[in-house]
């Protein structure tokens, strides 16, 4: 067999992120947690492709008129709306707003998600139920309103043949286990039923729903996996394609999932992983 290479020479060897096809034309999306890391991509990901994208925020408003301003840089327009995801009255009034500004929406990636870490025995239930409430109820949440809209409008044939696209934001852990963080892992796992729960319901109505699983990204959310050689050397033991990935590749999966061309996909978790479910742990044997 060849020797292993060392994950450094592949640091920055990336696609062309902006190489986007314009596969969502006159679409309408709305991106929640989308003021920095991967919602921002996903947002400025979407308008590069053609959407009009709706930014929602809970804090940093800067951030999300700076993700505002990238999403009009690309030629579409960009609306951000503060909500918190995990409360029911904001969910419903961030909807109002984007219906009265946007007119629809298409396309709901809702991504706004978080970890407030702990081992079992140290875990206070405010960091359960604040993981669990913006993680999995705030994805409830706003799926139960994107619906609504889609079954009140139909299809819109001009745009897309479906009625509307939903995209979980999951994770790896929605399948790999992860000790120390059994509030975050529970909340992915969590996603992964509804999602399969909601298209199973949802398809007749023309409306996909799919989840992304991103596995190692380079976010704010984990700096410390990857600032330093030394991290980055023992995260890319966990990555077989040797190196992390980018919040573009996550973004370039969502444009995808968003299109026609996904039509006959529903019901499904694409990880975007580097091979992180592969287990590759046992890639000698076990």
């Amino acid at each position: 067999m060849p020797t292993q290479p060392d994950a450094s020479q592949f640091n920055g060897d990336l696609p062309n992120y902006k190489n986007c096809p314009k596969l969502i034309v006159g679409q309408k999306a709305l991106v929640t947690g989308a003021n920095s890391g991967i919602g921002r991509a996903v947002a400025i990901g979407l308008a590069r492709a053609g959407a009009d994208v709706i930014v929602n925020y809970v804090t940093n408003e800067p951030a999300a008129r700076e993700v505002v301003a990238a999403i009009e840089g690309e030629g579409a327009k960009g609306l951000a709306i503060k909500a918190d995801v995990s409360r029911e009255a904001e969910v419903q009034g961030m909807f109002e707003q984007a219906l009265a500004a946007f007119g629809t929406i298409d396309i709901l990636v809702p991504n706004a998600g978080l970890q407030r870490d702990a081992a079992l025995t140290e875990m206070s239930l405010e960091q359960w139920n604040t993981v669990i409430g913006i993680n999995l109820t705030g994805q409830f949440l706003c799926i139960r309103e994107a619906v609504k809209e889609f079954l009140r409008r139909g299809v819109r044939k001009d745009v897309s043949v479906a009625a509307g696209k939903i995209i979980c934001m999951s994770s790896v852990h929605e399948v790999i286990p992860w000790a120390g963080h059994v509030n975050y892992a529970t909340s992915k796992g969590g996603i992964q039923m509804m999602m399969k729960s909601l298209a199973q319901e949802l398809a007749p109505h023309r409306i996909r729903v799919n989840a992304i699983g991103p596995g190692a990204i380079r976010t704010p959310i984990n700096t410390d996996a990857w600032t330093t050689p030394e991290a980055y050397a023992d995260l890319m033991k966990l990555v077989p394609y040797r190196r992390i990935g980018e919040p573009e590749d996550i973004a370039q999966v969502a444009v995808f999932l968003a299109s026609d061309m996904a039509d006959y996909i529903s019901g499904v978790t694409l990880f975007v992983d580097g091979g992180m479910t592969c287990y590759p742990g046992f890639a000698t044997g076990g």
